[in-house]
Parts: C-alpha cells; sequence; structure tokens
C-alpha cells in the first residue's frame, strides 16, 4: 500500500511534467500502470474541455451563417462544415501539424501552434464546432413557427427574440445530439498523439502511456482496459453534466410524462 501510494506521489501528475521523469522500465504494477494511464488522461480532460467550450460559441454562428440567406454569410459557413465533416480527423491533424511547422519558419511568434497543447487544440475546436454547427443549424430549422410568430406578435424582434426564444429552443431540440457530439470529441483527443504532434518529454495522453505499457509488457489486456475503463467514467461524468443542463433547459416543461406509470391501480381494475 505504501508502495502504491509513493507512485502515485511520483506519476500523478507526470503528464504535465510533475513528479518522476523516468518512467518505470522493469516490473510493471497494476499501480503504476493506472496512475500513468490516469495522469494522462489530464491532456484528454484539457483537450475535450476547451474544444467543447470554444467549439459552442463557433459553431453557434456557423449554425447562424449557414441559415443565413446572404450567400456571403452562408457559402463560407457551408463549405467550413462541408470540409470538416468531410475529412478523417486524423488527416487533419496530420495536415494541421505540418501547416504550422512551416508557419513558424516564416513567422516565428507561432511556434506554440506546433506543439500538441494548442496546435491540435485549434484542430480539435474547428473539427467539433463544425459537427456541432450541423447539429445546431437542424435544431434551428426546427424551431417552430409558432413560438416566432407569438414573439413577434408581442413586439419581441431582432436580437431580443433570438436570445429569449429562439436560441433557447434550439438549445432544447439540439442537446441530445450534441451531448453524442461531445462524447465523441473526448474519445478523438486520444488521436492527438497518434499524429504529427510529438509529446515532448514523454508527456502524452491516457492512450500514449497504455500504449507504451502494452509494448513494453507485450500484454495489451490490462493496459488497454484500465484505459476503456477511465474513459467509461470520464464518459459517465460527461452524460451527468450534459443531463444536468438539459433538465435545466427543459425545467418549464411539465415532468409528470416523465414519471413511471403506476401499474398497481391498472391491474386492480
Amino acid at each position: 500500500m505504501e508502495g502504491c501510494l509513493q507512485t502515485i506521489a511520483d506519476y500523478a501528475l507526470r503528464s504535465v511534467g510533475i513528479g518522476e521523469r523516468l518512467l518505470p522500465r522493469t516490473d510493471f504494477t497494476l499501480c503504476q500502470q493506472f496512475t500513468l494511464i490516469g495522469s494522462g488522461l489530464i491532456w484528454n480532460v484539457y483537450f475535450g474541455v476547451l474544444a467543447l467550450l470554444s467549439g459552442f460559441v463557433l459553431a453557434t454562428v456557423v449554425a447562424l451563417g449557414k441559415a443565413a440567406t446572404n450567400p456571403l454569410l452562408r457559402k463560407p459557413a457551408e463549405w467550413f462544415i462541408f470540409v470538416f465533416r468531410g475529412s478523417p480527423l486524423f488527416i487533419q491533424f496530420f495536415f494541421a501539424y505540418f501547416l504550422f511547422l512551416s508557419l513558424k519558419q516564416v513567422v516565428p511568434w507561432t511556434e506554440p501552434l506546433s506543439t500538441a497543447a494548442l496546435g491540435a487544440l485549434v484542430v480539435l475546436f474547428l473539427n467539433t464546432a463544425a459537427y456541432s454547427g450541423e447539429i445546431f443549424y437542424g435544431a434551428l430549422r426546427s424551431v417552430p413557427k409558432g413560438d416566432t410568430e407569438a414573439a413577434a406578435a408581442y413586439g419581441i424582434e431582432g436580437w431580443t427574440r433570438f436570445r429569449r426564444i429562439t436560441w433557447p429552443t434550439m438549445l432544447r431540440l439540439a442537446w441530445p445530439a450534441y451531448t453524442n457530439e461531445a462524447i465523441f470529441l473526448f474519445h478523438a483527443t486520444t488521436l492527438v498523439f497518434f499524429t504529427g504532434f510529438p509529446a515532448r518529454q514523454q508527456q502524452g495522453d491516457a492512450l500514449y502511456y497504455a500504449q507504451y505499457f502494452a509494448d513494453k509488457t507485450f500484454n495489451p489486456f490490462v493496459p488497454y482496459p484500465i484505459l476503456a475503463g477511465y474513459f467509461i467514467l470520464l464518459t459517465l461524468v460527461i452524460i451527468g453534466i450534459m443531463g444536468a443542463v438539459n433538465r435545466h433547459l427543459n425545467r418549464h416543461l411539465p415532468q409528470a410524462a416523465g414519471k413511471r406509470p403506476r401499474l398497481l391501480p391498472q391491474i386492480m381494475r
């Protein structure tokens, strides 16, 4: 037990450069594998949270652009969605890394873009914005006309109508699909260190460390199930948070329909 606590103290934050610098070489223990793979999960959470929050804003703008009647607004939004939904995420990482690497040679201050911490985050941000933008666009098209007509009848126009009527309704309609996109995004973060973006000083994500143990022990049936377990827990957290937001968005709706049917009175009748 004391040895495991020491392992946790040494490796819990290793993926962000804090703690023991040398990785275990022999006599790998379950505690070492759980700790290091869990440490790498910090990067997955970092990429997922920041890309999701920033991508949410851009997705709303893209959805509005695609729904616009002006082709100068609609066409860029359509092509943005088409390009990032039509190409594999792995290829996007690959091309982005070499693009940022070339850009660094011309504009030295863009060097941080060639690192995973920023460059890969930009790719995830754009990718999830494209997918989420299409989800929001579909929800925007599904907003009942009666809602907007009623708002107009009450004199609610422009930005006020969008903020109080259109946008909340769009979110309520889009949220189940958007929850799936959030889960996919966190799973997609495992691709970051398998593309051009290097893991500096072996500071990789959860899959990076899982592969390290699988290669060293020649036994993938221990580290990969540990990795899967971590992501299942992470998915449960995402579902819980997104579910709480969904309940908040629908707090004005009657809840009686969601209750279980009372079977006993039906049987007695």
